[in-house]
């Protein structure tokens, strides 16, 4: 940067006297070579500085951060054609199904735990969690083998792995039935209680649901006590 402003160091000034003639005699000979060269006297020069129009900065450099390489400097940054993305939805497909309820005093054969499909569990059990869904029964292609499903009315999950002869049945004419597993229990108390959750129609079942939903836990019929729908 420099250290002097154009027309100021003082150039028109004599600040030295060698005499008193001499010092004449040199002011006019000053004087007399500023008339033959013809340049304007300091005042005018520093009138014409004053004159002329300042100078504009310099355009910013395209390696200047954040700058886009070959843009005008004028140039408007784009807007974003990018089209925001929903949040993803909650897992799982809400499906209306026939929903009954079995247990061991009316499998096949009777009083027994046996699938047909061993999926999640060799025999018919589970307590009704995510990592531990409670055996159902339908056709095989209505829905596959390992299927779980949540039933929101009792907050328990449920896996594929049984077969069932009135749902295969129903099937063929395309209407959904599903049947849960209610226990292990051969009293009387169990069809009471599978009667007592059974309604007529359908209901609502979240097929391949996500494995965080609310949960009661345990079997729907044990000790004599049936679980209560929601």
């Amino acid at each position: 940067m420099s250290r002097h402003r154009p027309g100021s160091s003082g150039s028109s000034r004599w600040k030295y006297v060698v005499g008193g003639t001499l010092a004449v005699t040199l002011a006019a000979l000053a004087g007399l070579a500023v008339l033959t060269t013809g340049g304007p006297p300091p005042a005018v020069r520093g009138q014409a500085a004053a004159a002329a129009p300042p100078a504009q900065p310099p355009a910013p450099s395209s390696d200047a951060p954040g700058a886009t390489p070959g843009a005008s400097p004028s140039a408007k940054p784009r807007p974003s054609t990018s089209p925001s993305r929903p949040a993803p939805a909650p897992g799982g497909r809400s499906r209306d199904f026939s929903v009954t309820f079995y247990g061991a005093a009316d499998n096949d054969p009777p009083g027994s735990r046996d699938i047909a499909y061993a999926s999640v569990h060799r025999q018919a059990g589970g307590s009704g969690t995510w990592a531990d869904p409670t055996t159902f029964a339908t056709d095989r292609t209505e829905l596959p083998v390992g299927t779980r499903i949540y039933f929101a009315p009792l907050r328990r999950y449920f896996v594929m792995e049984d077969d069932c002869t009135e749902c295969d049945q129903d099937w063929t004419q395309r209407r959904p039935h599903i049947d849960l597993w209610a226990g292990a229990a051969t009293d009387s108390g169990i069809v009471r209680c599978e009667d007592s959750l059974t309604r007529d129609g359908q209901s609502a079942v979240l097929v391949n649901p996500p494995p965080n939903l609310p949960v009661t836990p345990g079997p729907l019929y044990d000790n004599g006590q049936c679980a209560r729908r929601q």
